[in-house]
């Protein structure tokens, strides 16, 4: 069965929005700004995350940004050779009710009641399935109770504004923290597996 995995970056208030500063959010751009030279090792546990998933989940935004700039091209490059190869070359699936073609190669689209969708899928694939990005999707997966396991590298600032990663999830939702560890000097690794039934 598979496991679905949020994995992102965050500031310390939780904020996930226009880490790269492209969306036009007046305070984008943190990820560059506040990354330093932790960024060989964010680039390490991104890669050696990536070449153990078996599939990537993403909501239409996601696929066309993702997509636009990875596939096939340079952008990818700039975290790891081996990190580009293996996400333009495994399995994507994006979830949209407006979408007709994904960008991305290798995409399926998931066009039916997400929630239905994204089970099947979980009975589909054995291994992670990874959301990148995604933060709509990501909202609607936790309220929907299908997400196995949060992964997020913690960035030293506070925003004070923007999109977070939680939002409206309908009841309370247990976690387990399984791993922590400091990458580089600045950033924070946290990984929490849900507990259902507590």
């Amino acid at each position: 069965m598979g496991k679905i995995v949020i994995t992102t970056n965050a500031t310390l208030d939780g904020v996930i929005q226009d880490p790269d500063g492209q969306e036009g959010f007046k305070l984008g751009g943190w990820f560059k700004q506040f990354v330093g030279k932790d960024l060989e090792a964010w680039v390490r546990r991104e890669t050696d995350e990536a070449l153990l998933a078996k599939a990537l989940l993403l909501g239409r935004r996601s696929d066309q940004w993702f997509g636009s700039r990875l596939q096939g091209g340079e952008a990818g490059r700039r975290v790891s050779d081996a990190w580009a190869d293996r996400v333009d070359a495994m399995p994507k699936y994006v979830v949209s009710t407006t979408l007709k073609n994904p960008v991305w190669k290798n995409s399926t689209l998931l066009k039916g009641d997400m929630a239905m969708e994204v089970s099947k899928l979980r009975q589909k694939i054995d291994g992670d399935i990874v959301v990148y990005g995604s933060y709509q999707l990501g909202h609607a997966l936790l309220k929907h109770d299908l997400v196995d396991e949060l992964r997020i590298v913690i960035f030293p600032v506070v925003l004070g504004a923007g999109e977070r990663l939680f939002g409206e999830t309908g009841e309370a939702k247990g976690f387990r923290l399984i791993d922590t560890r400091p990458l580089g000097e600045n950033l924070a690794y946290l990984a929490y597996q849900r507990v259902r039934g507590a």
